[in-house]
């Protein structure tokens, strides 16, 4: 119980780690969370309760990680007029019940253009360059997901659109450094200076952008932001690759940090279906009379959306190992203290520079592994009456089973 002490007082409780267990506590039967079948309730009761319409649905970045998990949601669980998928190759993860159309979205003319084809009611705004990848400078972040973001708000300006739900992150209100502990949206925005990845910064601006656009001037445009927490799930290419290349390359018997920090992950799955919530709200506001009231107030506001689950860092990523076929128990064969591993990752970050690879350890991802950071999500499930669908052991499982079945496709032979 000494755990409980670690918490502050407010927050949500877990239980403690118990050793010498077959699996982490949060996934036994007796356990506090939510069991899978409520959850599988609460999804079929979702999907058999009454929609309201969408309209025509553009989700921009709709071929990528998220964007396609939220026009498959569209398709199936909601009452849309038209779907389109709009990203710079639609090649990838298409269903083949939407539209899809090519663009850049720094190509400012040529999104006019085409939202004045499509005539979308309501925008969902995913596209951004991968968070992690190091490959990528900080002139594509700020085109992307500034440049770009502004393009999009000024397309929707121009062309009626009612709704605009633009995808955020939980990390424009850390510098990376400082513990996120039950952290809501009344937090500060982390800007300048005192923001320590160029990513988050861009991300905070450009919610700024659109949350600014609420109501401005002439325009019928209502926004609205969703800063989900750690998202994995099926075509994650952060979170669940990252853990279970680890897993492939023999790393998951070290464990870096003493594992009391909480963390929040969140299933795509329920990422997407905050979105569409946020959706529908916007047009219900907007085809109101009134204003909402504060409290029930989506459009102009920013939401955290997680999976209302926090656990201990290391044991969400030993329950990926787990499903990936590692059967020998949860706990490590080697510890390293934080500071250790830190300098672990430098020297790694070093001659990786040298030979011109990629590091397969980075200081980021030791501090990272390190940190509490887990959020308080009562203003979504206040407004956007945002409940999970998904637990994180599904959402795991899930996720998992998808990377299996591709690496099992991959190792297949090919047919003459």
């Amino acid at each position: 119980l000494a755990r409980y002490s670690k918490v502050p007082q407010g927050s949500r409780i877990y239980p403690p780690i118990i050793k010498n267990i077959s699996l982490p506590l949060w996934l036994t039967p007796a356990t506090v969370f939510s069991p899978t079948q409520t959850n599988t309730t609460l999804k079929m009761a979702e999907k058999a309760a009454s929609r309201g319409p969408l309209g025509r649905v553009v989700v921009i970045g709709g071929n990528g990680f998220l964007g396609h998990h939220i026009v498959n949601q569209a398709l199936e669980n909601w009452t849309t007029t038209a779907t389109i998928g709009i990203d710079l190759r639609c090649e990838r993860n298409r269903n083949p019940n939407a539209e899809y159309r090519e663009c850049d979205i720094t190509d400012s003319e040529r999104l006019l253009s085409l939202f004045e084809e499509l005539k979308p009611d309501v925008v969902i705004h995913t596209a951004s360059p991968v968070a992690v990848n190091p490959k990528i400078g900080n002139d594509v972040f700020k085109k992307v997901n500034v440049d770009g973001t502004q393009a999009v708000v000024d397309a929707c300006q121009k062309t009626g659109v009612k709704a605009l739900v633009y995808t955020s992150s939980a990390s424009v209100i850390s510098d990376n450094v400082t513990d996120l502990l039950n952290a809501d949206e009344r937090w500060p925005l982390i800007r300048g200076d005192q923001q320590t990845e160029y990513y988050s910064e861009t991300k905070a601006q450009a919610e700024e952008i659109v949350i600014k656009a609420n109501r401005q001037d002439d325009s019928k445009l209502l926004t609205t932001s969703i800063r989900p927490a750690g998202i994995f799930g099926e075509g994650d290419v952060q979170t669940l690759a990252g853990i279970l290349n680890a897993y492939k390359r023999g790393k998951h018997t070290i464990q870096v940090g003493t594992n009391e920090n909480l963390f929040d992950f969140t299933y795509v799955g329920n990422v997407a279906h905050a979105h569409l919530l946020a959706a529908q709200l916007l047009l219900a506001t907007a085809a109101s009379s009134t204003v909402p009231l504060d409290h029930e107030r989506v459009d102009g506001e920013a939401f955290f959306i997680t999976n209302d689950t926090p656990v201990y860092f290391w044991d969400f990523a030993r329950t990926i190992w787990h499903a990936a076929g590692y059967d020998k128990g949860t706990e490590p064969n080697w510890y390293l203290n934080r500071e250790l591993g830190i300098t672990f990752g430098y020297i790694s970050e070093v001659i990786a520079s040298i030979l011109g690879k990629t590091p397969t350890l980075t200081r980021k991802a030791i501090i990272m592994s390190c940190m509490t950071r887990y959020y308080n999500i009562n203003k979504a499930k206040r407004a956007l009456r945002y409940q999970p669908l998904w637990t994180l052991k599904e959402g795991i499982d899930r996720g998992v089973n998808w990377f299996l079945e591709q690496d099992k496709a991959a190792a297949a032979p090919i047919k003459a």
